[in-house]
């Protein structure tokens, strides 16, 4: 696996290889992410990852320095997944100046975790259309876990017109249910225990919508009380439709259920197609 931090040495490597995968991450991988680049295997001729934890994707109290940073072991997970490349630039490398051209996502960036994270969608825009134009792959994987990242990128990618395909890996999780994330390990061993509430609570939510039900707002109101009672402190538990994620009107569309809560100091995420 070849290992390059500056964007004129990766290109000049990326030359004549076919076609290109990407599957950008921060680092700290799991099996979510390896999962991503089996997936690119089977979709071109060169697999790229990328590690590089976006500072514009943070808010000023989240965990940017504490982020964990695994490099060495990352490395070994993506050469024995038969990653062809990896980019791993230093904030330098790529932001040599200050990046004054954002990218700024539609409504949609305002909404869900948006509305608890200001900034964070243009962040990951950003950074994400910079390392589009860098690799210049024809497909891109992203995980279905961060779902409305995943819409926001699709969205960018065909309002812009860039000529790649993006692919939604499905959600890897633990045995019992908790989806694998590099913030799962901030969870101390009773709060990890405690974790799989998360799963659990949407999972009910999108049993009772095929058994029929269709009051929304109670179904949300109850699963934040379930969540409350167990001590966690929730952002949002919302049912949404998959075409756009605008609040849910009927049972006959094609939903999503995704939640937010904070368990301890650790901010989990999930969510389930119905």
């Amino acid at each position: 696996m070849q290992i390059h931090s500056g964007i004129s040495s990766l290109r000049s490597a990326l030359k004549d290889r076919g076609r290109v995968a990407f599957a950008p991450t921060m680092g700290n991988l799991h099996e979510g992410h390896i999962s991503l680049m089996t997936q690119a295997k089977q979709q071109a001729d060169t697999v790229v990852a990328s590690i590089f934890v976006n500072r514009l994707q943070f808010g000023p109290n989240e965990d940017f320095d504490k982020y964990p940073r695994t490099f060495d072991a990352d490395c070994e997970k993506l050469q024995a997944a038969g990653v062809d490349v990896l980019f791993a630039p230093t904030e330098s490398d790529l932001y040599p100046e200050p990046q004054e051209y954002m990218v700024e996502p539609p409504a949609i960036q305002h909404m869900l975790d948006g509305e608890f994270r200001p900034g964070h969608f243009r962040g990951v825009a950003t950074v994400v259309l910079k390392l589009l134009n860098i690799v210049q792959p024809q497909v891109a994987l992203f995980g279905k876990k961060d779902y409305q990242q995943l819409m926001v990128l699709r969205n960018m990618v065909r309002q812009l017109a860039l000529p790649i395909d993006i692919i939604g890996g499905e959600t890897v999780r633990a045995e019992d249910g908790l989806a694998l994330s590099s913030r799962n390990g901030y969870l101390s061993a009773a709060e990890r225990q405690e974790a799989t509430r998360l799963f659990r609570v949407i999972s009910q939510i999108r049993e009772q919508i095929c058994h029929g039900a269709h009051n929304f707002p109670e179904l949300e109101q109850a699963a934040v009380a379930e969540l409350s009672g167990a001590g966690w402190k929730t952002d949002y538990v919302a049912v949404r439709q998959q075409s756009d994620l605008q609040p849910a009107t009927s049972a006959k569309q094609a939903l999503v259920v995704l939640a937010a809560s904070r368990l301890g100091s650790t901010r989990l995420i999930d969510n389930i197609e119905v």
